[in-house]
Protein backbone atom coordinates (compact mmCIF):
# COMPACT_ATOMS: atom_id res chain seq x y z
CA UNK A 1 0.00 0.00 0.00
CA UNK A 2 1.18 3.53 -0.79
CA UNK A 3 0.64 6.28 1.76
CA UNK A 4 1.52 9.96 1.75
CA UNK A 5 4.54 10.68 3.91
CA UNK A 6 2.93 13.68 5.60
CA UNK A 7 1.41 12.47 8.91
CA UNK A 8 -1.57 14.86 8.86
CA UNK A 9 -2.69 13.48 5.48
CA UNK A 10 -2.37 9.95 6.87
CA UNK A 11 -4.62 10.87 9.80
CA UNK A 12 -7.33 12.37 7.59
CA UNK A 13 -7.36 9.33 5.31
CA UNK A 14 -7.40 6.82 8.19
CA UNK A 15 -10.27 8.55 9.96
CA UNK A 16 -12.32 8.88 6.77
CA UNK A 17 -11.86 5.16 6.14
CA UNK A 18 -12.80 4.21 9.69
CA UNK A 19 -15.90 6.43 9.57
CA UNK A 20 -17.22 4.81 6.40
CA UNK A 21 -16.49 7.60 3.93
CA UNK A 22 -15.99 5.84 0.60
CA UNK A 23 -16.65 8.34 -2.21
CA UNK A 24 -13.97 10.96 -2.81
CA UNK A 25 -14.23 13.68 -5.46
CA UNK A 26 -10.80 15.18 -6.16
CA UNK A 27 -9.98 18.31 -8.12
CA UNK A 28 -6.39 18.04 -9.40
CA UNK A 29 -3.82 20.34 -7.81
CA UNK A 30 -0.45 20.37 -6.14
CA UNK A 31 -0.99 21.36 -2.51
CA UNK A 32 -3.55 18.58 -2.09
CA UNK A 33 -1.14 15.96 -3.50
CA UNK A 34 -0.72 14.15 -0.13
CA UNK A 35 -4.47 13.62 0.09
CA UNK A 36 -4.83 12.75 -3.58
CA UNK A 37 -2.09 10.13 -3.35
CA UNK A 38 -3.59 8.62 -0.20
CA UNK A 39 -7.18 8.43 -1.38
CA UNK A 40 -6.50 7.39 -4.98
CA UNK A 41 -3.99 4.69 -3.96
CA UNK A 42 -6.40 2.99 -1.56
CA UNK A 43 -8.90 0.61 -3.13
CA UNK A 44 -11.25 1.05 -0.18
CA UNK A 45 -12.13 4.44 -1.65
CA UNK A 46 -13.82 5.23 -4.95
CA UNK A 47 -12.06 8.33 -6.21
CA UNK A 48 -13.29 10.63 -8.97
CA UNK A 49 -11.17 13.28 -10.70
CA UNK A 50 -13.07 16.39 -11.79
CA UNK A 51 -11.00 19.43 -12.73
CA UNK A 52 -13.55 22.24 -12.36
CA UNK A 53 -14.08 22.71 -8.63
CA UNK A 54 -17.57 24.15 -8.93
CA UNK A 55 -18.67 21.20 -11.07
CA UNK A 56 -16.86 18.78 -8.77
CA UNK A 57 -18.73 20.08 -5.73
CA UNK A 58 -22.15 19.79 -7.37
CA UNK A 59 -21.23 16.35 -8.71
CA UNK A 60 -20.47 15.30 -5.12
CA UNK A 61 -23.72 16.89 -3.99
CA UNK A 62 -25.67 14.80 -6.51
CA UNK A 63 -23.96 11.64 -5.30
CA UNK A 64 -24.64 12.42 -1.64
CA UNK A 65 -28.25 13.27 -2.50
CA UNK A 66 -28.72 9.71 -3.73
CA UNK A 67 -26.59 7.60 -1.38
CA UNK A 68 -27.66 9.61 1.71
CA UNK A 69 -24.22 9.57 3.26
CA UNK A 70 -21.32 12.02 3.06
CA UNK A 71 -19.17 12.42 -0.02
CA UNK A 72 -15.76 14.02 0.46
CA UNK A 73 -14.39 16.82 -1.72
CA UNK A 74 -10.64 17.40 -1.95
CA UNK A 75 -9.01 20.48 -3.48
CA UNK A 76 -5.79 22.45 -3.55
CA UNK A 77 -5.23 25.79 -1.85
CA UNK A 78 -6.31 29.24 -2.95
CA UNK A 79 -9.33 30.19 -5.03
CA UNK A 80 -10.00 26.51 -5.84
CA UNK A 81 -11.72 26.25 -2.46
CA UNK A 82 -14.00 29.22 -3.12
CA UNK A 83 -15.45 27.50 -6.18
CA UNK A 84 -16.99 24.92 -3.85
CA UNK A 85 -19.12 27.57 -2.17
CA UNK A 86 -22.30 27.42 -4.32
CA UNK A 87 -22.60 23.68 -3.71
CA UNK A 88 -21.78 24.10 -0.02
CA UNK A 89 -24.63 26.59 0.32
CA UNK A 90 -27.00 24.26 -1.55
CA UNK A 91 -25.98 21.35 0.70
CA UNK A 92 -26.55 23.51 3.78
CA UNK A 93 -30.12 24.44 2.86
CA UNK A 94 -30.99 21.05 1.32
CA UNK A 95 -29.54 19.12 4.28
CA UNK A 96 -27.16 17.04 2.18
CA UNK A 97 -23.94 15.76 3.81
CA UNK A 98 -20.69 16.96 2.23
CA UNK A 99 -17.16 16.91 3.65
CA UNK A 100 -14.91 19.57 2.15
CA UNK A 101 -11.23 18.82 2.72
CA UNK A 102 -9.03 21.68 1.55
CA UNK A 103 -5.25 21.68 1.42
CA UNK A 104 -3.72 24.92 2.68
CA UNK A 105 -0.39 26.67 3.02
CA UNK A 106 1.14 26.66 6.49
CA UNK A 107 -0.01 29.56 8.65
CA UNK A 108 3.26 31.47 8.27
CA UNK A 109 2.71 31.65 4.49
CA UNK A 110 -0.68 33.37 4.73
CA UNK A 111 -0.85 37.06 3.75
CA UNK A 112 2.83 37.41 2.84
CA UNK A 113 2.31 37.41 -0.93
CA UNK A 114 2.75 33.68 -1.55
CA UNK A 115 1.00 32.19 -4.59
CA UNK A 116 -2.34 30.33 -4.40
CA UNK A 117 -2.77 31.53 -0.85
CA UNK A 118 -5.91 33.00 0.69
CA UNK A 119 -7.48 33.05 4.15
CA UNK A 120 -9.05 29.58 4.04
CA UNK A 121 -9.92 29.03 7.69
CA UNK A 122 -13.67 29.34 8.34
CA UNK A 123 -14.28 30.43 4.76
CA UNK A 124 -17.67 28.68 4.73
CA UNK A 125 -18.60 29.77 8.25
CA UNK A 126 -22.05 31.08 7.30
CA UNK A 127 -23.08 27.87 5.53
CA UNK A 128 -21.18 25.02 7.18
CA UNK A 129 -22.15 23.01 10.23
CA UNK A 130 -18.58 22.67 11.48
CA UNK A 131 -15.13 24.05 10.61
CA UNK A 132 -12.07 21.98 11.51
CA UNK A 133 -9.01 24.23 11.24
CA UNK A 134 -6.11 21.81 11.59
CA UNK A 135 -2.46 22.42 12.41
CA UNK A 136 0.53 20.80 10.70
CA UNK A 137 1.54 18.78 13.72
CA UNK A 138 0.10 15.36 14.49
CA UNK A 139 -2.10 15.82 17.54
CA UNK A 140 -5.12 14.44 19.32
CA UNK A 141 -6.74 17.84 18.84
CA UNK A 142 -6.48 17.46 15.05
CA UNK A 143 -7.88 13.92 15.20
CA UNK A 144 -10.74 15.08 17.41
CA UNK A 145 -11.66 17.85 14.96
CA UNK A 146 -11.62 15.47 11.99
CA UNK A 147 -13.82 12.97 13.85
CA UNK A 148 -16.19 15.74 14.91
CA UNK A 149 -16.51 17.10 11.38
CA UNK A 150 -17.38 13.72 9.88
CA UNK A 151 -19.85 12.87 12.64
CA UNK A 152 -21.66 16.18 12.22
CA UNK A 153 -21.90 15.79 8.44
CA UNK A 154 -23.39 12.32 8.94
CA UNK A 155 -25.87 13.07 11.69
CA UNK A 156 -26.82 16.69 11.12
CA UNK A 157 -27.02 16.34 7.33
CA UNK A 158 -25.04 19.18 5.91
CA UNK A 159 -21.62 20.43 4.80
CA UNK A 160 -18.53 20.58 6.99
CA UNK A 161 -15.07 21.95 6.23
CA UNK A 162 -11.71 20.41 7.15
CA UNK A 163 -8.78 22.75 6.36
CA UNK A 164 -5.39 21.00 6.35
CA UNK A 165 -2.07 22.89 6.01
CA UNK A 166 0.73 20.99 4.26
CA UNK A 167 4.37 22.02 3.85
CA UNK A 168 6.53 20.87 0.96
CA UNK A 169 7.71 18.33 -0.08
CA UNK A 170 4.21 17.16 -1.00
CA UNK A 171 4.70 14.10 -3.21
CA UNK A 172 6.79 11.82 -1.01
CA UNK A 173 5.27 8.44 -0.13
CA UNK A 174 5.86 5.61 2.32
CA UNK A 175 4.78 1.98 2.40
CA UNK A 176 3.76 1.97 6.07
CA UNK A 177 1.73 4.35 8.17
CA UNK A 178 3.75 6.44 10.59
CA UNK A 179 0.78 7.52 12.72
CA UNK A 180 -2.09 5.69 14.38
CA UNK A 181 -4.97 8.13 14.11
CA UNK A 182 -7.46 8.30 16.92
CA UNK A 183 -10.95 7.27 15.80
CA UNK A 184 -14.01 8.07 17.90
CA UNK A 185 -17.09 5.94 17.73
CA UNK A 186 -19.94 7.83 16.11
CA UNK A 187 -21.15 10.38 18.60
CA UNK A 188 -24.83 10.51 19.51
CA UNK A 189 -25.23 13.92 17.89
CA UNK A 190 -28.89 13.34 17.15
CA UNK A 191 -30.27 11.74 20.32
CA UNK A 192 -33.66 10.10 19.98
CA UNK A 193 -36.23 12.73 20.88
CA UNK A 194 -39.21 11.53 22.88
CA UNK A 195 -42.43 12.98 21.57
CA UNK A 196 -44.22 15.14 24.07
CA UNK A 197 -47.81 14.50 25.04
CA UNK A 198 -49.80 15.16 21.86
CA UNK A 199 -53.21 15.31 23.53
CA UNK A 200 -53.45 19.11 23.29
CA UNK A 201 -52.61 19.03 19.58
CA UNK A 202 -55.06 16.18 18.98
CA UNK A 203 -57.78 18.30 20.60
CA UNK A 204 -56.97 21.23 18.32
CA UNK A 205 -57.08 18.87 15.34
CA UNK A 206 -60.47 17.43 16.27
CA UNK A 207 -61.94 20.92 16.71
CA UNK A 208 -60.76 22.08 13.26
CA UNK A 209 -62.68 21.50 10.05
CA UNK A 210 -59.99 22.72 7.64
CA UNK A 211 -56.49 21.22 7.67
CA UNK A 212 -53.97 21.75 4.90
CA UNK A 213 -50.98 19.42 4.60
CA UNK A 214 -48.26 20.95 2.40
CA UNK A 215 -45.31 18.76 1.42
CA UNK A 216 -42.06 20.21 0.06
CA UNK A 217 -38.87 18.48 -1.08
CA UNK A 218 -39.08 14.90 0.15
CA UNK A 219 -37.20 11.65 -0.44
CA UNK A 220 -38.99 8.89 -2.38
CA UNK A 221 -40.84 6.34 -0.23
CA UNK A 222 -40.17 8.36 2.92
CA UNK A 223 -43.76 8.58 4.16
CA UNK A 224 -45.63 5.47 5.29
CA UNK A 225 -48.69 4.22 3.40
CA UNK A 226 -50.68 4.32 6.63
CA UNK A 227 -50.13 8.08 6.89
CA UNK A 228 -50.97 8.64 3.23
CA UNK A 229 -54.22 6.70 3.54
CA UNK A 230 -55.20 8.43 6.77
CA UNK A 231 -54.93 11.81 5.06
CA UNK A 232 -56.78 10.59 1.99
CA UNK A 233 -59.76 9.35 4.03
CA UNK A 234 -60.22 12.47 6.18
CA UNK A 235 -62.73 14.88 4.61
CA UNK A 236 -61.34 17.79 6.66
CA UNK A 237 -57.85 17.38 5.15
CA UNK A 238 -56.49 18.67 1.84
CA UNK A 239 -52.99 17.50 0.86
CA UNK A 240 -50.94 19.60 -1.54
CA UNK A 241 -47.70 18.12 -2.83
CA UNK A 242 -44.92 19.72 -4.80
CA UNK A 243 -43.25 18.05 -7.78
CA UNK A 244 -40.22 17.41 -5.57
CA UNK A 245 -42.27 15.81 -2.76
CA UNK A 246 -42.22 12.32 -4.31
CA UNK A 247 -45.54 11.70 -2.54
CA UNK A 248 -48.52 10.46 -4.53
CA UNK A 249 -52.18 9.65 -4.06
CA UNK A 250 -55.12 10.19 -6.43
CA UNK A 251 -56.78 12.55 -3.94
CA UNK A 252 -53.68 14.70 -3.39
CA UNK A 253 -53.24 17.97 -5.31
CA UNK A 254 -49.92 17.86 -7.16
CA UNK A 255 -50.30 20.96 -9.37
CA UNK A 256 -50.77 23.68 -6.78
CA UNK A 257 -50.45 26.73 -9.03
CA UNK A 258 -52.96 25.33 -11.51
CA UNK A 259 -55.48 25.00 -8.69
CA UNK A 260 -55.09 28.27 -6.80
CA UNK A 261 -53.98 30.85 -9.38
CA UNK A 262 -57.57 31.61 -10.51
CA UNK A 263 -58.82 31.99 -6.92
CA UNK A 264 -60.73 35.14 -5.98
CA UNK A 265 -60.37 36.81 -2.60
CA UNK A 266 -63.49 34.96 -1.49
CA UNK A 267 -61.98 31.65 -2.65
CA UNK A 268 -58.78 32.30 -0.71
CA UNK A 269 -60.68 33.22 2.44
CA UNK A 270 -62.74 30.05 2.16
CA UNK A 271 -59.68 27.90 1.52
CA UNK A 272 -57.61 29.35 4.39
CA UNK A 273 -56.92 26.43 6.78
CA UNK A 274 -57.29 26.35 10.53
CA UNK A 275 -54.21 24.13 10.75
CA UNK A 276 -51.27 24.03 8.34
CA UNK A 277 -49.00 21.00 8.64
CA UNK A 278 -45.76 21.01 6.67
CA UNK A 279 -42.90 18.58 6.26
CA UNK A 280 -40.15 18.19 3.72
CA UNK A 281 -37.84 20.87 2.37
CA UNK A 282 -38.22 24.10 0.43
CA UNK A 283 -41.47 25.08 -1.32
CA UNK A 284 -41.30 26.06 -5.01
CA UNK A 285 -44.75 27.59 -5.48
CA UNK A 286 -44.67 31.35 -4.98
CA UNK A 287 -48.46 31.42 -5.09
CA UNK A 288 -48.98 29.07 -2.15
CA UNK A 289 -46.40 31.01 -0.15
CA UNK A 290 -48.09 34.33 -0.94
CA UNK A 291 -51.50 32.85 -0.04
CA UNK A 292 -50.42 31.49 3.35
CA UNK A 293 -48.57 34.69 4.23
CA UNK A 294 -51.67 36.79 3.54
CA UNK A 295 -54.40 34.42 4.73
CA UNK A 296 -52.73 33.12 7.85
CA UNK A 297 -53.74 29.79 9.43
CA UNK A 298 -54.31 29.75 13.18
CA UNK A 299 -51.74 27.00 13.66
CA UNK A 300 -48.68 25.98 11.67
CA UNK A 301 -46.94 22.78 12.71
CA UNK A 302 -43.71 21.76 10.99
CA UNK A 303 -42.38 18.22 11.35
CA UNK A 304 -38.64 17.65 10.83
CA UNK A 305 -35.94 16.17 13.08
CA UNK A 306 -33.51 19.01 12.37
CA UNK A 307 -34.98 22.30 11.17
CA UNK A 308 -38.15 24.34 10.93
CA UNK A 309 -38.24 27.41 8.71
CA UNK A 310 -40.97 29.94 9.48
CA UNK A 311 -41.71 30.30 5.77
CA UNK A 312 -45.19 31.77 6.23
CA UNK A 313 -44.57 33.83 9.35
CA UNK A 314 -47.02 31.83 11.49
CA UNK A 315 -45.01 28.85 12.80
CA UNK A 316 -46.51 27.78 16.14
CA UNK A 317 -44.89 24.37 16.72
CA UNK A 318 -41.84 22.43 15.55
CA UNK A 319 -42.01 18.68 16.14
CA UNK A 320 -38.37 17.56 16.06
CA UNK A 321 -38.96 14.02 14.77
CA UNK A 322 -39.34 12.27 11.44
CA UNK A 323 -42.89 12.61 10.03
CA UNK A 324 -43.45 8.85 10.29
CA UNK A 325 -42.64 8.91 14.00
CA UNK A 326 -44.97 11.84 14.54
CA UNK A 327 -47.93 10.42 12.65
CA UNK A 328 -47.51 6.95 14.16
CA UNK A 329 -48.06 8.56 17.55
CA UNK A 330 -50.58 11.20 16.45
CA UNK A 331 -53.02 9.35 14.19
CA UNK A 332 -54.38 7.01 16.92
CA UNK A 333 -55.34 10.11 18.96
CA UNK A 334 -57.56 11.66 16.30
CA UNK A 335 -60.53 10.80 14.14
CA UNK A 336 -62.06 12.13 10.96
CA UNK A 337 -63.98 15.37 11.35
CA UNK A 338 -67.16 16.11 9.40
CA UNK A 339 -66.27 18.79 6.88
CA UNK A 340 -66.71 19.89 3.26
CA UNK A 341 -63.12 21.17 3.00
CA UNK A 342 -61.83 18.30 0.88
CA UNK A 343 -65.05 18.02 -1.15
CA UNK A 344 -64.84 21.67 -2.22
CA UNK A 345 -61.23 21.32 -3.33
CA UNK A 346 -62.01 18.07 -5.09
CA UNK A 347 -64.68 19.82 -7.17
CA UNK A 348 -62.27 22.63 -8.01
CA UNK A 349 -59.61 20.09 -8.92
CA UNK A 350 -62.02 18.38 -11.36
CA UNK A 351 -62.91 21.70 -12.99
CA UNK A 352 -59.23 22.65 -13.38
CA UNK A 353 -58.46 19.24 -14.88
CA UNK A 354 -61.19 19.69 -17.47
CA UNK A 355 -59.95 23.20 -18.32
CA UNK A 356 -56.32 22.04 -18.48
CA UNK A 357 -57.17 19.15 -20.81
CA UNK A 358 -59.11 21.50 -23.07
CA UNK A 359 -56.20 23.94 -23.18
CA UNK A 360 -53.70 21.18 -23.96
CA UNK A 361 -55.89 19.89 -26.78
CA UNK A 362 -55.47 23.15 -28.67
CA UNK A 363 -52.19 24.66 -27.39
CA UNK A 364 -49.65 25.52 -30.07
CA UNK A 365 -46.01 24.42 -30.04
CA UNK A 366 -44.32 26.18 -27.12
CA UNK A 367 -42.60 25.60 -23.80
CA UNK A 368 -45.97 24.63 -22.32
CA UNK A 369 -46.63 22.09 -25.07
CA UNK A 370 -43.10 20.69 -24.77
CA UNK A 371 -43.15 20.22 -20.99
CA UNK A 372 -46.49 18.45 -21.17
CA UNK A 373 -45.05 15.98 -23.70
CA UNK A 374 -41.78 15.53 -21.81
CA UNK A 375 -43.41 14.70 -18.49
CA UNK A 376 -45.90 12.30 -20.05
CA UNK A 377 -43.19 10.32 -21.85
CA UNK A 378 -40.73 9.84 -18.96
CA UNK A 379 -39.63 6.19 -18.66
CA UNK A 380 -41.18 4.24 -15.82
CA UNK A 381 -39.04 3.82 -12.69
CA UNK A 382 -36.58 6.46 -13.86
CA UNK A 383 -34.99 9.34 -11.99
CA UNK A 384 -35.85 12.88 -13.09
CA UNK A 385 -33.48 15.70 -12.29
CA UNK A 386 -34.83 19.18 -13.06
CA UNK A 387 -32.98 22.47 -13.24
CA UNK A 388 -34.26 25.60 -11.56
CA UNK A 389 -36.03 28.62 -13.00
CA UNK A 390 -38.59 27.87 -15.77
CA UNK A 391 -38.06 24.10 -15.88
CA UNK A 392 -39.15 23.35 -12.32
CA UNK A 393 -42.03 25.84 -12.54
CA UNK A 394 -43.48 24.26 -15.68
CA UNK A 395 -43.12 20.85 -14.04
CA UNK A 396 -45.17 22.14 -11.09
CA UNK A 397 -48.18 22.67 -13.35
CA UNK A 398 -48.47 19.07 -14.51
CA UNK A 399 -48.62 15.57 -13.14
CA UNK A 400 -45.54 13.36 -13.16
CA UNK A 401 -45.87 9.55 -13.15
CA UNK A 402 -45.68 8.19 -9.61
CA UNK A 403 -42.92 5.71 -10.52
CA UNK A 404 -40.55 8.58 -11.40
CA UNK A 405 -38.32 9.96 -8.63
CA UNK A 406 -37.91 13.75 -8.83
CA UNK A 407 -35.02 15.90 -7.62
CA UNK A 408 -34.11 19.58 -7.94
CA UNK A 409 -31.60 21.83 -6.14
CA UNK A 410 -34.18 23.84 -4.20
CA UNK A 411 -31.96 24.69 -1.23
CA UNK A 412 -30.76 27.93 -2.80
CA UNK A 413 -32.80 27.53 -6.02
CA UNK A 414 -29.85 28.59 -8.17
CA UNK A 415 -29.21 27.59 -11.78
CA UNK A 416 -25.53 26.96 -11.08
CA UNK A 417 -24.58 23.31 -10.87
CA UNK A 418 -27.84 21.64 -11.92
CA UNK A 419 -26.19 19.61 -14.68
CA UNK A 420 -23.28 18.59 -12.45
CA UNK A 421 -25.71 17.54 -9.71
CA UNK A 422 -27.72 15.46 -12.15
CA UNK A 423 -24.59 13.68 -13.39
CA UNK A 424 -23.45 12.94 -9.84
CA UNK A 425 -26.91 11.58 -9.03
CA UNK A 426 -26.86 9.41 -12.16
CA UNK A 427 -23.47 7.96 -11.17
CA UNK A 428 -24.71 7.12 -7.67
CA UNK A 429 -28.10 5.76 -8.72
CA UNK A 430 -28.40 2.86 -11.15
CA UNK A 431 -31.76 4.07 -12.44
CA UNK A 432 -31.98 5.65 -15.88
CA UNK A 433 -31.64 9.39 -15.33
CA UNK A 434 -33.30 12.14 -17.34
CA UNK A 435 -32.22 15.74 -16.77
CA UNK A 436 -34.55 18.48 -18.00
CA UNK A 437 -32.98 21.92 -18.15
CA UNK A 438 -33.26 25.33 -19.73
CA UNK A 439 -30.67 26.84 -22.03
CA UNK A 440 -29.22 29.42 -19.63
CA UNK A 441 -28.74 26.92 -16.81
CA UNK A 442 -27.24 24.39 -19.21
CA UNK A 443 -24.77 26.85 -20.74
CA UNK A 444 -23.87 28.21 -17.31
CA UNK A 445 -22.84 24.73 -16.13
CA UNK A 446 -21.51 23.37 -19.43
CA UNK A 447 -18.22 22.32 -17.80
CA UNK A 448 -20.29 19.61 -16.13
CA UNK A 449 -19.91 17.61 -19.36
CA UNK A 450 -16.12 17.56 -18.81
CA UNK A 451 -16.55 14.38 -16.79
CA UNK A 452 -15.28 10.85 -17.42
CA UNK A 453 -17.95 9.09 -15.33
CA UNK A 454 -21.19 9.93 -17.14
CA UNK A 455 -23.34 6.77 -17.49
CA UNK A 456 -24.47 5.64 -20.92
CA UNK A 457 -28.12 5.91 -19.87
CA UNK A 458 -27.85 9.57 -18.83
CA UNK A 459 -30.05 11.83 -20.95
CA UNK A 460 -30.22 15.61 -21.09
CA UNK A 461 -33.34 17.29 -22.46
CA UNK A 462 -32.45 20.91 -23.13
CA UNK A 463 -35.36 23.29 -23.72
CA UNK A 464 -33.77 26.19 -25.61
CA UNK A 465 -36.00 29.25 -25.82
CA UNK A 466 -33.16 31.64 -26.57
CA UNK A 467 -32.74 33.16 -23.12
CA UNK A 468 -34.00 33.34 -19.57
CA UNK A 469 -37.65 32.80 -20.40
CA UNK A 470 -38.75 33.05 -16.77
CA UNK A 471 -38.05 36.81 -16.81
CA UNK A 472 -40.77 37.23 -19.43
CA UNK A 473 -43.43 36.08 -17.01
CA UNK A 474 -42.25 38.22 -14.10
CA UNK A 475 -43.63 41.72 -13.39
CA UNK A 476 -41.82 44.55 -15.18
CA UNK A 477 -41.02 42.72 -18.42
CA UNK A 478 -40.84 44.89 -21.53
CA UNK A 479 -39.09 44.56 -24.89
CA UNK A 480 -36.04 46.78 -24.42
CA UNK A 481 -32.33 46.36 -25.05
CA UNK A 482 -31.72 46.38 -21.30
CA UNK A 483 -34.21 43.55 -20.81
CA UNK A 484 -32.81 41.41 -23.64
CA UNK A 485 -29.18 41.87 -22.57
CA UNK A 486 -29.24 42.03 -18.79
CA UNK A 487 -32.34 40.04 -17.77
CA UNK A 488 -33.34 37.57 -20.45
CA UNK A 489 -29.73 37.14 -21.67
CA UNK A 490 -30.78 36.62 -25.28
CA UNK A 491 -28.47 34.38 -27.33
CA UNK A 492 -28.25 32.19 -30.43
CA UNK A 493 -26.12 29.42 -28.93
CA UNK A 494 -26.84 25.69 -29.20
CA UNK A 495 -25.48 22.55 -27.56
CA UNK A 496 -24.54 20.79 -30.78
CA UNK A 497 -20.80 21.41 -30.71
CA UNK A 498 -20.57 20.81 -26.95
CA UNK A 499 -22.24 17.44 -27.50
CA UNK A 500 -19.73 16.53 -30.17
CA UNK A 501 -16.75 17.67 -28.09
CA UNK A 502 -17.81 15.64 -25.05
CA UNK A 503 -18.99 12.53 -26.89
CA UNK A 504 -22.75 12.87 -26.44
CA UNK A 505 -25.30 11.69 -28.96
CA UNK A 506 -27.08 14.83 -30.19
CA UNK A 507 -30.50 15.40 -31.71
CA UNK A 508 -32.82 18.37 -32.01
CA UNK A 509 -36.51 19.19 -32.29
CA UNK A 510 -38.25 22.38 -33.34
CA UNK A 511 -41.89 21.38 -33.87
CA UNK A 512 -44.47 18.76 -32.86
CA UNK A 513 -43.40 16.14 -35.41
CA UNK A 514 -39.66 16.37 -34.76
CA UNK A 515 -40.26 16.35 -31.00
CA UNK A 516 -42.24 13.12 -31.20
CA UNK A 517 -39.57 11.48 -33.34
CA UNK A 518 -36.65 12.76 -31.27
CA UNK A 519 -38.12 11.55 -27.97
CA UNK A 520 -38.52 8.05 -29.40
CA UNK A 521 -34.91 8.13 -30.60
CA UNK A 522 -33.66 9.55 -27.30
CA UNK A 523 -35.09 6.77 -25.16
CA UNK A 524 -33.99 4.02 -27.54
CA UNK A 525 -30.37 5.24 -27.46
CA UNK A 526 -28.43 3.14 -24.95
CA UNK A 527 -24.84 3.22 -26.19
CA UNK A 528 -23.78 6.64 -24.94
CA UNK A 529 -25.19 9.64 -23.07
CA UNK A 530 -27.49 11.83 -25.12
CA UNK A 531 -28.61 15.43 -25.50
CA UNK A 532 -31.95 16.31 -27.05
CA UNK A 533 -32.15 20.04 -27.71
CA UNK A 534 -35.68 21.39 -28.17
CA UNK A 535 -36.06 24.84 -29.66
CA UNK A 536 -39.18 26.79 -28.71
CA UNK A 537 -40.52 30.21 -29.81
CA UNK A 538 -39.03 32.88 -27.53
CA UNK A 539 -41.72 35.51 -28.05
CA UNK A 540 -44.70 33.16 -27.73
CA UNK A 541 -43.91 31.11 -24.62
CA UNK A 542 -44.89 33.64 -21.98
CA UNK A 543 -48.08 34.61 -23.83
CA UNK A 544 -49.19 30.97 -23.94
CA UNK A 545 -48.42 30.44 -20.26
CA UNK A 546 -50.40 33.52 -19.24
CA UNK A 547 -53.25 32.43 -21.50
CA UNK A 548 -53.26 29.06 -19.73
CA UNK A 549 -53.90 30.69 -16.37
CA UNK A 550 -56.63 32.89 -17.86
CA UNK A 551 -58.46 29.90 -19.30
CA UNK A 552 -58.50 28.01 -16.00
CA UNK A 553 -61.26 30.22 -14.61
Amino acid sequence: MIYPKIPLAQSIIQICLAKGIRDIVISPGSRNAPLTIGFASNNNFKSYSIADERCAAFFALGMAQQIKRPVALVCTSGSALLNYYPAVAEAFYSQIPLIVISADRPQNKIDIGDGQTIRQENVFANHSLYNANLTEEVSKINDHKINEAIDIACFQKGPVHINAPFEEPLYETVSKLSVDAMVHHFAALNPIVSLEDLTVFATIWKQSTKKLVLVGVNEPDAISNATVEAFAQDESVVVMTETTSNLHHPSFISNIDTIITPFTQEDFEDFCPDILITFGGMIVSKRIKAFLRKYKPKHHWHIDPLRAYDTFGVLTKHFEVHPNAFFTAFLPLIHSVKSDYFAKMSRIQAIRKEKQDLFLSKVSYSDFYVFDKLLKTLPENSQLQISNSSAIRYAQLMEIPSSVEVFCNRGTSGIDGSTSTAIGAAVANNKPTVFITGDIGFLYDSNALWNNYIPKNFKIILVNNGGGGIFRILPGHNETEVFHTFFETSHNLTAEHLAKMYGFEYSLASDEASLEKSLTTLYSQKEKPSILEIFTPTLENNKILLQYFRELT
